[in-house]
């Protein structure tokens, strides 16, 4: 298992888009291509299933990218309104109660 400060460690995309091309022209394994450039395989390993599912060649139901961005905001979105409609809830329990006195 890893170091906590490799777990962590954030690579920039034009890093792993790089990695993902070094690893579909060079013939060498994940493995070796990894331990070449001091990254996990299993890293390197998802940043290639990525890349192929982004050029249309991923299992099926496998999410893109910008999918998985799209799921992202709408979820965030779906949290916030969540939250909106608490809030108004909470709000008209409260007014209703106001009216009665």
């Amino acid at each position: 298992m890893g170091s906590k400060s490799n777990r962590s460690r954030r690579y920039t995309d034009e890093f792993k888009r790089d990695a993902v091309t070094l690893v579909r022209s060079s013939g060498r394994t994940v493995t070796e291509v990894a331990r070449e450039l001091g990254v996990s395989a299993e890293g390197l390993r998802n940043w290639v299933r990525q890349d192929r599912a982004d050029r249309g060649q991923g299992a099926p139901g496998e999410l893109t990218t910008a999918e998985r961005e799209e799921l992202r905001r709408l979820r965030r979105q779906n949290r916030e309104q969540a939250e909106t409609i608490e809030v108004l809830r909470k709000a008209a329990v409260f007014f209703a109660k106001e009216s009665d006195r």
